[in-house]
């Protein structure tokens, strides 16, 4: 009898055979599931022997599949077995098997061979479960765990990407089926379309799982998704040895992948060594391609005939030194970085090392790079001595060219700008301006004259020298004198002109000034009249309208005056045109002094003489419209001085009736319904001013002298009148209802509205609070702070921060009447409840009448003393509730 240990203290991936008992007890389910997937476990293995089993605890009995069993999975030999078929020759086999299976390090518990020669079910599947442990479980390691954790983060692992799966054991969190869908699409992506797959439909994800591990992956089907499905904690011994074989069937492909990785690898560095290689033949043939071709071009030493040619010889070795040198000296440092760092790679991947083509090893290419150096030492120093050589010679005829094209350039459009008659048309300002830079033209024409006998000197001093490209520097001075001499001829007869122009168009200035100086304010003049006889007036008054009349008048006299300065005007004009017609001046544009002309003048004095009568035509018109709205205006007024002060009389009436008291209260109320009755009367008068006012708004009248009432005010006093009138009529009746309730005297009204009327410093019929309380005080009152913040807020319970009478009456009724309390009323329900604490629904409809008993007990709370008895109704809240105390 062998007990059923863990092989290992450290790694306790099986339970102990109480808990195999236990899981067996508490649900029979799981000996089916464990039956079905034990036994296809082990089909899986044993059909590589070419054989199976049926029944998992009659088919081991034998002890013969077993062992074999064992053989597969360790792919190790056992002990030769016993053929004989009696009972001790089967426990031997057994006994061998579990010996194979202790030597392993499991230690076994409660498990002897004859239970399982005698096949007890529950030993059996206790013995596989060890093997499976440790031969399917025990040597999956992931991250520093083993066995189950091992088994259980690497599925966290693989499904972490995936929505909707979250692997924390081996049962419950494999019941949906997507689990074992993430492991196979996570190695096996074309295997099973995960996108499609719902979390509500576990029986299609489980068989699609299974179905596609036994087709592809060459998993047996160890269960079925009804026995997932259908337990509410599948066995987890039995999902803990489906999911290993998922990890053994992956872990082969991962480990042909990892060989792959290393094959990849390998070729890798081969390819990356060959490019080296290939790269470096390359540069190499390129670097000694660029030598052979510098070399003869650094060697060339034939001199130049000009200064330019023989600097741009120095340029290009420069160019040399400077651009195409450096980064070659870069490509032969790389080049020999390269080949030891090829070399140092190729020795490292076991290589061996590399040798370039013939004549381009690296001291092939040092020595290539020695004769270049050779050949351009000395060059630059040449082409040095050269340029020297050149410079003397080059000097004199570079300082003939600089001041030859100095000359040219500033004689360049002279003889165009001397030649122009552009005075012919220009003002008298830019004839000035032009005998001004005619002038300083002349001073700089003298001032040239030092350096055009330089330049002759200079080509003299050529020729004497024999410069070989003397001719054409002859030709050149040639040019320059003789433009020279062309120059001093045109400027002397520019002068001329200008000179004679600038006096004739002086005198045609002044003309012209004289004009603008009285064209301008006559202009002027006309404008405004235009502007005034066209200007839309707006009057309210007939004295108004007769001021622009009389304005009107005094303007038109001012007409034959204002002809002769026009004709004055014209006749300066007429002066500067006899002028430019007799010396036949080309004068250019008009005016320079305004823009004003003749015939803008005489078509503005037309277009004034046209305005004046149109003028007087809208005055004429405008002074009647003024005397008619004078007339409604003084219609309006009389009616309006009357009803204004009428209503004003009658609001102070109103108020003197509503704070003195003569006679009673029904007096009082009879006498202001009289007044309301003669004040409504009177709307007849109020509509007959409207149409008035209408017919004044229609003639656009905005003000009126003769009275300050407008239809405004009296619309607003009228109104104010008819709400005055019906309030105090209001007021009047709620007293006699305060009287009438209360039981209050004429006498004591008359004492309130005394005391009232006293305190009312304002006589606005309303009380401030200070005056309420100095009221209250006189009285007899002892107020503190906290009482009279209490009278307040029931004498201005919307806290308006006033006291009308009507609330001081109401709070003063309370004070002095007799009024019942919320005390008595519960003092009166205590008697019909015979004294108890509540009081029940018969007790109510016995004592009082109908309406009124079904009335309190729909708005009595039930009572809820230790007292109460069912049904019992809370009487007390009800009768605060009835006084404001609380909600009813």
């Amino acid at each position: 009898m062998y007990n059923m240990e863990n092989y290992d203290g450290e790694n306790d991936y099986m339970q102990q055979e109480d808990d195999w008992d236990r899981d067996l007890l508490l649900d029979p389910a799981w000996e089916k599931q464990q039956r079905k997937t034990f036994t296809a476990w082990c089909n899986s293995h044993l059909r590589k022997a070419g054989t199976q089993i049926e029944n998992i605890e009659e088919d081991f009995r034998d002890g013969l599949k077993l062992m074999l069993l064992l053989e597969v999975i360790s792919g190790e030999r056992l002990a030769k077995p016993e053929r004989g078929k009696m009972r001790v020759h089967k426990i031997s086999n057994v006994n061998k098997a579990l010996d194979f299976i202790a030597s392993k390090g499991v230690k076994l518990v409660s498990i002897g061979a004859e239970e399982i020669v005698d096949g007890n079910a529950k030993m059996t599947l206790g013995m596989i479960w060890t093997i499976i442990l440790r031969f399917a479980i025990q040597d999956i390691s992931v991250e520093e765990t083993s066995a189950k954790e091992g088994l259980l983060l690497w599925c966290q692992r693989k499904t972490a990407p995936y929505k909707n799966v979250n692997i924390q054991n081996f049962h419950i969190s494999w019941k949906d089926g997507l689990g074992f869908c993430a492991l196979i699409h996570r190695h096996r992506p074309e295997l099973i379309d995960y996108g499609k797959l719902r979390k509500d439909d576990p029986m299609t994800n489980l068989n699609t799982a299974f179905d596609v591990a036994e087709k592809y992956l060459d998993i047996p089907k160890m269960l079925d998704a009804e026995d997932i499905v259908g337990t509410a904690r599948p066995d987890e011994k039995a999902i803990m040895t489906y999911v290993s074989s998922f990890y053994h069937a992956f872990s082969g492909a991962q480990k042909a992948e990892t060989a792959a990785n290393r094959i990849c690898k390998v070729l890798a560095v081969n390819q990356e060594n060959e490019q080296l290689m290939e790269d470096y033949e390359k540069l190499a043939s390129d670097l000694l391609e660029w030598i052979r071709r510098t070399i003869p071009w650094l060697e060339n030493r034939m001199p130049e005939n000009t200064m330019q040619a023989m600097q741009q010889k120095l340029e290009d070795f420069r160019d040399y030194r400077r651009l195409h040198k450096p980064p070659k000296v870069q490509e032969k440092c790389q080049l020999e970085i390269n080949f030891n760092t090829l070399q140092t790679k190729l020795r490292l991947s076991n290589r061996p090392a590399f040798m370039p083509s013939e004549g381009k090893m690296v001291s092939d290419i040092n020595n290539a790079w020695g004769n270049l150096e050779g050949a351009e030492k000395g060059y630059e120093e040449w082409l040095l001595n050269e340029i020297r050589r050149l410079e003397r010679l080059d000097h004199l005829a570079e300082k003939f060219r600089q001041k030859a094209a100095i000359h040219e350039a500033w004689t360049e459009g002279k003889e165009d700008m001397l030649q122009k008659r552009d005075y012919e048309t220009a003002s008298l300002s830019e004839i000035k301006a032009l005998l001004k830079k005619h002038e300083a033209f002349e001073s700089d024409l003298a001032a040239h004259q030092d350096r055009v006998e330089q330049i002759a000197a200079i080509a003299q001093e050529l020729n004497e020298l024999d410069y070989y490209d003397s001719p054409s520097v002859n030709a050149r001075c040639q040019r320059i004198c003789d433009q020279w001499d062309a120059l001093g001829a045109l400027t002397q007869k520019r002068s001329e002109a200008l000179q004679r122009t600038e006096k004739l168009l002086e005198t045609i200035d002044q003309l012209y000034l004289e004009f603008a100086k009285r064209a301008a304010p006559f202009n002027n003049w006309m404008e405004g009249a235009m502007e005034d006889l066209q200007d839309t007036f707006i009057v309210h008054t007939i004295e108004e309208i007769q001021g622009l009349s009389t304005a009107h008048e005094q303007f038109k006299a001012t007409l034959p005056e204002a002809d002769k300065e026009r004709l004055a005007i014209l006749g300066i004009h007429n002066e500067i045109a006899k002028i430019v017609q007799t010396y036949h001046v080309n004068i250019a544009g008009t005016n320079p002094y305004t823009t004003i002309n003749p015939q803008e003048i005489n078509a503005k004095w037309d277009k004034v003489r046209q305005l004046v009568p149109q003028r007087d035509q809208a005055l004429i018109e405008e002074h009647a419209r003024q005397q008619n709205n004078e007339r409604l205006r003084r219609q309006f007024a009389n009616q309006a001085n009357v009803i204004g002060p009428w209503i004003q009389t009658k609001m102070e009436e109103i108020g003197r009736i509503s704070i003195e008291m003569h006679g009673t209260l029904e007096d009082q109320l009879t006498h202001l319904r009289q007044y309301e009755k003669s004040i409504v009367n009177y709307k007849p008068k109020i509509d007959q001013l409207e149409g008035d006012h209408q017919l004044i708004q229609e003639a656009l009248i905005f003000d009126n002298k003769h009275t300050n009432y407008t239809m405004e005010h009296i619309r607003v006093g009228w109104e104010q009148l008819l709400t005055t009138i019906a309030r105090t009529i209001n007021e009047i009746e709620n007293q006699i209802l305060t009287r009438d309730a209360k039981g209050i005297s004429q006498e004591q009204l008359n004492e309130f509205r005394a005391s009232f009327n006293h305190f009312d410093r304002k006589r606005t019929g309303i009380m401030d609070p200070e005056d309420f309380k100095t009221c209250l005080i006189s009285m007899g009152y002892n107020l503190g702070e906290n009482e009279f913040s209490r009278i307040m807020s029931i004498v201005d319970p919307n806290r308006m921060g006033l006291v009308t009478f009507q609330a001081f009456i109401d709070f003063m009724s309370r004070e002095t009447a007799d009024t019942d309390t919320a005390d008595q009323v519960m003092a009166s329900f205590k008697v019909l409840a015979g004294d108890k604490n509540y009081i029940l629904a018969d007790e109510l409809r016995r004592e009082l009448p109908p309406d009124q008993a079904e009335y309190c007990i729909a708005r009595m709370a039930p009572y809820t003393g230790p007292d109460g008895v069912p049904g019992a109704l809370d009487y007390m809240s009800f009768s605060t509730a009835l006084y404001g105390e609380s909600d009813l």
